[in-house]
């Protein structure tokens, strides 16, 4: 808690004090967009953005809202056909398409523009003055099995298979005025990736019941054929495909109000950049293990549950473009095309520290010789460092388990990445940066573990011998993976691109975090500099789904179709045992279902006792977990908090139960039996997993 307090503080110090420079002019008057789009309906005209387009194919949608470049978004408006690609397209967005901040500079897309889609978790964001989803009848997070239902309102359409995508509809609850709040349709389950969808709003209704008419420009695009001297005629020819797919799923398009389809980014467009820097970087050290150096050994005294941290540092090769790799670097590209893939220069490596935490049991003492331990690499929480290694919890699993637990920083989003990531939120052309450290920082996370379980690297180090000099370590035992919090979410990347390890422990985990943020009460002070350089909330969602399309290539989001089934290449399947904490403040369990649904976990049941959920069909679309299972799982734990909002806001009532489950003891038994055998083993009986409010 105290790391999370010193985030939270240096954040909002940041947030008062870096940005009054930037907040020198506001964007675009939203009244005057609107008033300008209600005048060219009127005047039967298509309705234009009024941000310059710069008049090319990539400029703004014109079926869009005036004043909102981008929107509907995700979009293949903003894509071109590129047969270089796996999926045959590549976003090309124009500079002067992209939102500015509250100076006038536009972000970047040359980022970007490398994708060859969207998102696999894009939240689908369009525009609706008026809209009133109870009204329309729309699927709400509580009722997701609605979304599928052949009169739903809101169609998501899979174009490739002709099926129909499960969803929730939101409208953004912290919007300040309502004809700036956005429509919100996140997927209940990861899209597929290459595939192409159709997203289809119908028979919209306002607060009063009233059918809420088409935009006037989409009512021409979707009308009769118009000229080729037509501004609209482009958008109409690629709006008749859309049409053809919606006739063939069985779609009425009756009371249409807009359509429009989009590409999700293929599995190497997410990954490619990923993998190239492991299998690059394992290439070098072939059967070799990293340079390393301990320089800190302290024993501990007897009623301490671990023997002995040790401290020191390793080197791993670097591929970001400057020396080391500090914050704010982001990744060197031998040759500047589109698809050149991250090089290191000459000699670049970073300095990574590490701590490790080994158990009584491990190293022995006067009794008798110690029982070498398995090695578990642990991922530690909200930009915090590796020493959250030697916290009491952790400290208490490595002894239950005999495990040699070891960490090093998520570099991209460790202690270290405060101000730099606080100043993405200024300009998001600087957050490609943030996502390119974090694919190096899982790198670095990779080389620990090999570090761990190689004969010749920390086995055979003093610092991890015992009185009898046997190593504490068991490098012929599978290594492992825990991680909480951040390290759960950042865990469920690392095990999808990991080759030394196949069990996982997601700890209060989730993917996402264009859905995180907002239902998270740790943003609070990020809210406050996001607020300065991008005061209206429409756009800030559109923000956040920009951001997750790079958020993709360093979090678990663009890896969970991989992270279990499925392996990407030269990869192992994995397993992954999912701990949620009911109610979280921090990490929004509905982020952690559509986790679980993507890849393929199962829940323990009754996974609640009965009122305690809100859902009419609680955890729609996660199957049932029978024990012992082998495979991967999801438990929610119940210690008494109210349900989490059904809103895109944190909680803000009752007691925060992010620590609980990684406190209780039977969960704790839980994890050392999956990391030691596999399986999944029953530790609450036939009844919901509770666990005690945590001290």
């Amino acid at each position: 808690m105290r790391a999370r307090l010193t985030v939270l503080t240096t954040v909002a110090a940041l947030a008062l004090g870096l940005l009054a420079p930037t907040a020198l002019a506001g964007p675009a008057d939203p009244a005057e967009a609107a008033e300008a789009a209600e005048a060219a309906e009127a005047a039967g005209q298509p309705v234009r953005d009024q941000q310059p387009s710069g008049g090319e194919r990539g400029g703004c949608d014109p079926i869009g809202p005036a004043g909102d470049c981008l929107l509907p978004f995700p979009n293949d408006w903003y894509t071109e056909r590129d047969r270089r690609t796996d999926t045959g397209r590549r976003v090309a967005f124009e500079p002067s398409a992209m939102p500015a901040n509250a100076a006038g500079t536009r972000v970047d897309p040359a980022e970007w523009n490398r994708s060859d889609g969207f998102s696999p978790g894009s939240m689908i964001l369009a525009h609706v003055p008026g809209l009133d989803l109870g009204e329309t009848g729309a699927a709400p997070l509580t009722d997701i099995g609605a979304s599928l239902d052949r009169d739903a309102p809101v169609v998501l359409l899979d174009a490739d298979t002709g099926k129909r995508h499960p969803y929730w509809a939101e409208l953004d609850a912290n919007a300040t005025d309502p004809a700036r709040r956005a429509l919100i349709v996140r997927p209940a389950r990861n899209l597929e990736e290459g595939h192409r969808y159709v997203v289809a709003l119908r028979r919209l209704k306002d607060g009063d019941g009233r059918a809420i008419p088409a935009p006037a420009a989409f009512r021409r695009v979707d009308g009769p054929a118009l000229r080729g001297s037509d501004p609209l005629h482009e958008r109409q020819r690629d709006h008749r495909q859309v049409r053809r797919d919606l006739d063939r799923a069985g779609v009425q398009s009756r009371g249409l109000y807009l359509a429009w389809d989009f590409t999700v980014a293929s599995e190497r467009s997410l990954s490619e950049r990923m993998l190239h820097l492991r299998d690059d970087a394992f290439a070098g050290l072939g059967k070799g293990v990293p340079e390393h150096l301990v320089y800190e050994v302290k024993d501990h005294p007897a009623d301490d549950p671990v023997a002995r941290t040790v401290r020191g540092v390793y080197n791993v090769p670097s591929y970001l473009d400057a020396p080391g790799g500090p914050p704010g670097s982001g990744f060197h590209r031998a040759g500047g095309g589109k698809d050149a893939l991250p090089a290191r220069l000459p000699g670049n490596n970073q300095v990574v520290p590490f701590q490790c935490e080994i158990p009584r049991a491990a190293l022995g003492g006067p009794d008798g010789p110690g029982e070498a331990a398995r090695p578990v690499l642990y991922g530690h929480g909200l930009l915090g460092n590796e020493t959250q290694v030697g916290s009491r919890t952790q400290r208490e699993l490595a002894a239950r388990g005999n495990f040699v637990m070891c960490a090093t920083k998520w570099q991209g989003m460790s202690d270290e990445d405060i101000p730099f990531i606080a100043s993405t939120l200024q300009d998001l052309s600087g957050f490609p940066a943030v996502a390119d450290r974090l694919q190096q920082g899982v790198l670095n996370t990779l080389w620990l573990g090999r570090l761990m379980r190689h004969a010749d690297g920390l086995a055979a180090d003093a610092a991890f011998r015992g009185a009898d000099g046997a190593s504490a370590l068991d490098v012929r035992a599978r290594l492992g993976y825990v991680g909480h919090s951040q390290g759960g979410i950042m865990g469920g990347m690392y095990t999808a691109v990991a080759q030394d390890s196949t069990r996982s422990v997601l700890g209060v985990p989730a993917m996402n975090y264009s859905t995180l943020l907002n239902r998270s009460v740790d943003f609070a002070p990020f809210q406050q500099v996001l607020d300065q350089a991008y005061p209206d909330k429409l756009r800030q969602q559109l923000g956040f789904a920009l951001m997750q399309m790079l958020w993709d290539r360093g979090e678990a989001n663009g890896y969970a179709g991989h992270m279990t089934s499925e392996p990407l290449p030269r990869t192992p399947r994995h397993q992954v045992l999912m701990h949620v904490a009911y109610g979280d403040h921090q990490v929004s369990p509905t982020a952690a279902e559509v986790q679980a649904r993507t890849v393929g976990a199962r829940i323990h049941t009754p996974a609640v006792a009965d009122g305690r959920s809100p859902d009419e069909e609680p955890y729609w679309g996660i199957r049932k977990l029978r024990y012992p299972y082998a495979g991967s799982g999801m438990l929610v734990w119940d210690s008494g908090s109210p349900y989490q909002p059904l809103t895109n806001t944190p909680p803000a009532e009752g007691r925060d139960p992010h620590s609980d489950p990684r406190d209780d003891p039977a969960a704790q038994r839980q994890m050392a039996e999956f990391l030691n055998t596999g399986r999944i083993v029953d530790v609450c009986g036939d009844a919901p997993c509770t666990a005690a409010p945590a001290g």
